[in-house]
């Protein structure tokens, strides 16, 4: 046995022996490369597909033979989404998504001051508020259905309790998009609340404790000395929320499909029911939806990144 493994360590340097003499960039290649390979066919190739595709009329079987019989159109995909009453819904829709999320991260910072504690039983609690991270976006859309539903859901009793009649909210175009947004925001400030508690185990403590002797108490303390260092958490949070609220689709799926009316449309939605659903053959108007969303998302994110580095360069 000691033999077999001699040998086939000798075998290894013998394959590897190169591996020493080449200059430490070129390892450094050399080691990211399969992570590199991933990203390009995984991420780079599909958004590079996706472009390409949204310059032509492609419909049907015609998918996988765009450059040899689909038609090109040029920017004729997106001159359409400009005048497209459907697009304008689901825009609007994505950014109402958007600034409504962000209201995940003071609930979960909140959240994470509260159960930042050292009391007895503690724990139960962190469990509770954290347990729907851990739920299936599929099943977060079943229990709000029934929660919203005007007969026997819990949003009804408490309607009809003090008084009123209880509304059908994902049958009425205007409430519906607030209700999916409620529904997305209970998991999302739980995993914003996860981040900022581990934010606030890093904190120092000596400038907390030097915040104290300068008698700052409270809102201030929080304000001057704690959220100055959670500004890493913060900008994770905001990260992930943004880019949360602006792929929003698998709640709109289950809980309304687009209903009533295609009021509750969203940019991904809207990409999909154009090419990938049932009855969506439009392969190149969903790639420009898709393009269109990614840009959207790009600008945000670029945005805030923008920002966030220039603060640190003043401070």
């Amino acid at each position: 046995m000691s033999n077999v493994l001699t040998a086939s360590a000798a075998e290894s340097r013998s394959i590897f022996k190169f591996v020493p003499k080449m200059p430490r960039r070129i390892k450094a290649y050399f080691f990211i490369a399969p992570a590199i390979l991933v990203f390009s066919v995984l991420v780079l190739y599909p958004l590079v597909h996706s472009i390409f595709l949204s310059f032509f009329s492609l419909t049907g079987t015609e998918l996988f033979r765009a450059s040899n019989e689909a038609q090109w159109i040029g920017l004729g995909n997106y001159l359409e989404l400009l005048e497209d009453p459907r697009f304008h819904v689901s825009l609007r829709n994505t950014l109402l998504w958007f600034l409504l999320f962000m209201l995940a991260l003071p609930g979960g910072l909140a959240i994470a001051l509260l159960v930042n504690q050292t009391v007895r039983g503690i724990w139960l609690y962190r469990s509770l508020f954290f347990f729907p991270f851990v739920i299936s976006q599929v099943v977060v859309g079943l229990i709000f259905t029934w929660f919203y539903n005007p007969r026997f859901g819990l949003v009804a009793k408490l309607w009809e309790a003090s008084g009123g009649s209880a509304p059908a909210i994902l049958g009425d175009p205007v409430l519906v998009n607030f209700g999916l947004i409620a529904a997305g925001l209970w998991p999302q400030t739980a995993f914003c609340a996860l981040i900022y508690l581990t934010g606030l185990c890093t904190l120092s403590q000596d400038q907390i404790e030097a915040a104290r002797l300068d008698n700052a108490r409270g809102l201030k303390l929080l304000w001057y000395v704690i959220l100055p260092q959670l500004r890493p958490a913060t900008f994770i949070a905001f990260l992930v929320t943004a880019i949360g609220a602006l792929r929003s689709y698998d709640l709109v799926v289950i809980m309304t499909d687009g209903g009533p009316y295609g009021s509750s449309r969203v940019l991904a939605y809207f990409m999909y029911e154009q090419a990938l659903s049932e009855y969506g053959t439009r392969q190149g108007y969903g790639a420009a939806i898709a393009v269109v969303l990614f840009l959207l998302t790009m600008a945000v994110l670029g945005l805030f990144i923008w920002r966030t580095m220039r603060l640190e360069a003043e401070n």
